[in-house]
């Protein structure tokens, strides 16, 4: 076992829990871990954009957590709580995103965090993350990044899934340092999840093949997962409990892995 993972099992509560619109309390996969339990429901100013003081709450509850762990982060729309996270990481990084959107397009309002907008400021703002391994998007949205950004991304639609096996020979011509993860569900195709966005066609087996992968090939800091689809939004509790069954399935398999 390497020492990092060594130290991964020696942190407090794992699992972490980011319940920013009551989606988690309607779920059942985490509740027999050990998990530190976050309640952000009450939290104004953070749905799809972070405004400062909300930002400025969320950083000062995470201040003494570790990136790294296991990080369960709500709906799509706080993605942007992966910046967060990245940001506590001290060491050069290659961040692994997969996601159905690049996460690259610059805020609507301003200097505003957004969900759409993280990767980009992240890459603008953290001297330690010297890459970005994007999996899983929309060729079309690629087709919009900045060509500022073209030589600190490699970019694979799910086409490029055929070349995994291949996966360790390309690691090590471009991806050297230890590695974050950020996990979109929306990556995932509509026939085994539910999300809030518009979702790719990656099946559940093909995500736990590459993370496997990933997992045997690199050093991992952590891992931040979000996609849920809270019940609010009118899709009913069966996307919430195909939610609770695929991240049941996730944790599963990251318990075999890592945790």
């Amino acid at each position: 076992m390497r020492n990092r993972e060594k130290k991964w099992q020696q942190a407090a509560a794992p699992v972490v829990m980011m319940n920013f619109t009551h989606v988690y309390e309607q779920e059942y996969f985490y509740r027999k871990e050990p998990h530190l339990w976050m309640d952000f429901t009450g939290l104004k100013g953070v749905n799809g954009y972070c405004d400062e003081e909300a930002g400025r709450e969320i950083r000062e509850r995470i201040e003494d957590l570790s990136p790294m762990g296991v990080h369960f982060i709500d709906s799509g729309n706080f993605h942007y709580i992966s910046k967060f996270w990245t940001d506590k990481i001290r060491e050069d990084f290659v961040l692994v995103l997969f996601d159905h959107h690049t996460d690259m397009q610059p805020s609507r309002f301003g200097e505003l965090l957004s969900c759409g907008s993280w990767v980009k400021d992240a890459l603008d703002t953290n001297s330690f993350l010297r890459k970005v391994v994007m999996i899983g998007m929309d060729k079309h949205a690629l087709e919009a990044i900045g060509e500022d950004y073209r030589d600190r991304l490699l970019c694979f639609t799910t086409d490029f899934l055929g070349m995994t096996k291949d996966w360790q020979a390309f690691a090590g011509e471009h991806v050297k340092l230890p590695i974050y993860i950020s996990i979109d569900k929306d990556v995932l195709r509509p026939q085994e999840e539910i999300t809030d966005w518009d979702q790719g066609n990656m099946s559940i087996a093909m995500l736990e093949a590459i993370l496997r992968l990933l997992i045997r090939c690199h050093t991992i800091i952590g891992i931040d997962i979000c996609g849920e689809c809270p019940d609010i939004l009118g899709k009913g509790l069966e996307a919430v409990k195909r939610n609770d069954s695929v991240n049941q399935k996730l944790m599963e398999f990251l318990k075999s892995q890592v945790l």
